[in-house]
C-alpha cells in the first residue's frame, strides 16, 4: 500500500501463489488499518492476517495505545467477519496479546468467500475479466 496499491490490486499480484494466509502488518494503528483489512477480507478467497501496530507513534517514538483499545479495534473486526488470524507489530506488548486473544477467542472466523473463476490481474489499481 505505500506505493499506492490497493488491497485487491496486491491480493491479485500474489493469488497465483496460493497463499496459505494473506494479511497486513506494521505501519498502521488497527484504526487506521482497518479499510485495507476489510478489502482485503472481501477478495482473498484465503484466510486473512492482521498485525496493526499499537497505533501511531507519538513524537518520541512510542506507542500509546493500551491493549485494551488495541482489542477493541481487533474484536469490531472479528465480529464483522473480517479476519482469520490476529496478532500485533510496532508498540504491542504481551498484555496487547493477551487482550486481543480474550476479545476474539469466542467469535467466530471469517468465512472463506468463493469467487467467480475470472482473470484477475493488477498494477496499482486491480483488473478482473470474467468470462
Amino acid at each position: 500500500t505505500l506505493s499506492g496499491q490497493t488491497a485487491e490490486a496486491f491480493w491479485n499480484s500474489v493469488r497465483h501463489a496460493k497463499p496459505f494466509a494473506v494479511g497486513f502488518n506494521c505501519a498502521l494503528g488497527a484504526d487506521l488499518m482497518r479499510p485495507f483489512i476489510a478489502e482485503l477480507s472481501r477478495v482473498a478467497d484465503t484466510l486473512v492476517a492482521a498485525y496493526p501496530n499499537a497505533g501511531l507513534p507519538n513524537a518520541m517514538g512510542q506507542y500509546d495505545e493500551q491493549p485494551h483499545e488495541t482489542a477493541h479495534f481487533i474484536e469490531e473486526w472479528a465480529r464483522s467477519g473480517l479476519v482469520n488470524i490476529v496478532g500485533g507489530c510496532c508498540g504491542t506488548t504481551p498484555d496487547h496479546i493477551r487482550h486481543t486473544a480474550e476479545a476474539v477467542a469466542k467469535l467466530p472466523t471469517r468465512e472463506i468467500p468463493e469467487r467467480a473463476v475470472a482473470m484477475r490481474l493488477a498494477g496499482l489499481e486491480p483488473f478482473e475479466l470474467v468470462a
